[in-house]
This record gives C-alpha cells, sequence and structure tokens, in this order.
C-alpha cells in the first residue's frame, strides 16, 4: 500500500518539475536573446566610433602615443610621421589581399628621435618576398608615411594559429616585439603599436598599400532572434502540453 502511494506521489510530482525545467530552460534562451542584442549595440556602437575615427585627419604620431600610453588603444586612428626605412630589416606577415597569397612586408621606420616603429607598407606575392626582386621599392632618406595606427597583440589569437618562424622570416601572427626583436632593434625604443601604411603608390608598384581590412563581423541580431525564436517556441509547446493536461483532468 505504501509503495503504490509513493509511485502515484512520483507521477503526480513529475508534471510539475518538467514545467519546472521548462520555464528555466525559457529564462535561458530570453537570457541568451537579451545577451545577444546587448552585444548587438556594442558592435554597431563599435562599429560607427571606427568609421567616424578612419575619417578624422591624420594626426602627429606623439599625439597617438600619447593616448595608446593613457587608454590602451590606438586601433584604426589615422596617423602622419617620418623618418628612414630600414629596408635590410623587413618582416614577413603570411597574408592574402584581394585574393591572392603572400605576405605584408613590416618594416622599421627610423624616427628623428632615435626611436622606431614597424610600418606595414603593404602586400606583396610569394614570388616578390626577396627584397631584391622589388628593389624600386626600398626607398631611401627621409620619407613621409601616412597610414592607420594598429594596436599590437598582447598573444597568440588562437592555438590553432602556428608560432611564428623568425628564422624563416615569416610571422603568422603581429607579434610586436618578436618582429623587434628579429629585426634586432632594442624593445625600449620601440613605438608600442604599429603603423598601417596608406595606399599611396610605392615605386615600383610594391608593395601594395592601403591594405588594412575593417571587417567587423555584425551577426548578433540573428543570433538574438534564433534564441528569442526557441524560447517562444518552447513557450507554445509548454502552453499546449499544460492545456492539455488541464483539459484531461491529468494534475
Amino acid at each position: 500500500m505504501t509503495s503504490g502511494s509513493d509511485e502515484t506521489l512520483h507521477k503526480q510530482g513529475r508534471p510539475w518539475l518538467t514545467l519546472l525545467l521548462g520555464l528555466v530552460l525559457f529564462g535561458v534562451l530570453v537570457g541568451l536573446g537579451t545577451w545577444q542584442m546587448q552585444r548587438l549595440a556594442w558592435k554597431e556602437g563599435l562599429i560607427a566610433a571606427v568609421d567616424a575615427r578612419i575619417k578624422e585627419q591624420p594626426r602627429p604620431l606623439a599625439e597617438i602615443e600619447k593616448q595608446f600610453i593613457e587608454t590602451g588603444d590606438a586601433d584604426y586612428w589615422p596617423v602622419s610621421t617620418s623618418g628612414r626605412f630600414l629596408n635590410d630589416r623587413e618582416s614577413h606577415f603570411l597574408a592574402t589581399w584581394q585574393g591572392r597569397a603572400g605576405f605584408f612586408v613590416y618594416v622599421p621606420l627610423a624616427l628623428p628621435d632615435g626611436r622606431y616603429v614597424l610600418v606595414n607598407r603593404g602586400f606583396v606575392p610569394f614570388d616578390r618576398k626577396d627584397a631584391a626582386t622589388r628593389s624600386e621599392g626600398q626607398v631611401e632618406g627621409d620619407q613621409p608615411v601616412a597610414g592607420l595606427a594598429r594596436n599590437p597583440l598582447a598573444e597568440k589569437p588562437s592555438s590553432l594559429v602556428p608560432d611564428n618562424d623568425p628564422v624563416k622570416n615569416v610571422f603568422y601572427w603581429k607579434d610586436l616585439r618578436a618582429m623587434a626583436a628579429k629585426a634586432d632593434l632594442p624593445a625600449d625604443r620601440m613605438v608600442p603599436f604599429f603603423i598601417d601604411a596608406g595606399p599611396a603608390p610605392n615605386p615600383g608598384g610594391l608593395p601594395i598599400g592601403g591594405v588594412t581590412l575593417i571587417n567587423f563581423p555584425n551577426n548578433h541580431l540573428q543570433y538574438a532572434l534564433t534564441w528569442y525564436g526557441l524560447a517562444a517556441a518552447l513557450a507554445a509547446v509548454l502552453c499546449a502540453w499544460f492545456i492539455k493536461r488541464r483539459r484531461t483532468g491529468v494534475r
């Protein structure tokens, strides 16, 4: 008798447990949708800020560096400076540009104050990696440089990214310190960010400048609608299930 009563109570308790779990899952789905909406607002703000930023007039390197020291951010700010390229100390970053595989060429720029900044002068195809094959672009003397400041990376962005190979002069992620060391430059005399040179053509056509990609994937609305849609579907299922149980007298 006692065993039968326990079984009856167990069966009666299951519907409410199902409903409770369903409500918890509904709350989780709504929460995920709301989080994606918050991410959407953040991403749209970021896109608008960068879009406004790149339209600014170039600012002197010293101003951008001061801002970076204060805020830790110099990304995409137009910057201008001048100096002497150390053409014999290039670093090569594996990249693609307009469907072609090759390298972005990072060249140290010796500044008048005795410091250095690494400049991404642009893209060269695989078969033009050797600077001797594009000697016209190895400009000498004091050169003006205008482009966009780019923040350094603190660490390798993913375990899937290969380790940099300074011996072969092939970099898979933009490690400012490693590039500076490869170029035999003192770390304490480096500007703490990169410059992506603008699209002004180089002699001989290489490197191809203006290679900064400004593309922020923004799928947060799609994700939010997916989570909200799943929440709505779950709510409909729970309501139908609950109404059916009430109509059949099952509690």
